[in-house]
């Protein structure tokens, strides 16, 4: 059945906590759909990512759709970056044709990787939709198969990878070793909810 936007939203955030936890980290969770700037912090050894959390219970999503007025798609995709803080992370969740007994789809990416891979589509003319895997059929993309990148998939490697060295972090990512305090409601996805992954 068709989630409302309210529940897309909360279950991609819920789902988001237990794989970060599930991929050895602590979690602090600001419940409540479109909080400001980021939705969850997800820390590891006093190292702390600001998550960003994007669910959609259709096939892609629509990033930087409201930047393409006036403006070419890749300006579109730097507009669309310009916007976004470069210490936050992304994390895209999926529920499109995956029935309540099988796993969402979950990737992560940064907000560079996403305005870039967004001016490869349409062979290059760029896209607004960050699709999941379509190849139109007609148009000027015809032929062209829009995927999110392998590499993207939420996996212990990816998460990993993701995660700053210390020293790295002093000089990159220092705006996420703020202490934050989480809201007094704030709860952690059980585990169970993705056992089945």
């Amino acid at each position: 059945m068709p989630l409302t936007s309210h529940q897309v939203q909360v279950a991609g955030e819920a789902l988001a906590a237990s794989l970060f936890a599930r991929a050895g980290c602590d979690v602090l969770v600001q419940y409540g759909p479109n909080q400001p700037a980021y939705d969850l912090v997800a820390m590891r050894e006093g190292i702390a990512l600001q998550v960003s959390v994007k669910a959609s219970q259709y096939d892609g999503w629509g990033l930087i759709q409201s930047y393409k007025k006036g403006r070419s798609y890749a300006e579109a995709a730097d507009a669309w970056l310009a916007d976004q803080r470069e210490d936050v992370l992304f994390c895209l969740v999926c529920f499109w044709e995956r029935s309540l007994d099988m796993a969402p789809l979950a990737f992560l990416a940064t907000p560079r990787e996403i305005a870039e891979h967004h001016k490869t589509g349409k062979h290059g003319s760029g896209t607004t939709i960050l699709y999941i895997d379509y190849t139109p059929g007609r148009g000027i993309g015809k032929g062209f198969q829009h995927k999110i990148p392998d590499s993207w998939g939420f996996t212990q490697a990816r998460v990993d990878a993701l995660f700053p060295k210390k020293k790295e972090a002093k000089q990159a990512l220092e705006p996420t070793t703020t202490p934050v305090t989480p809201r007094a409601d704030a709860r952690v996805a059980p585990a169970a909810f993705v056992a089945h992954l």
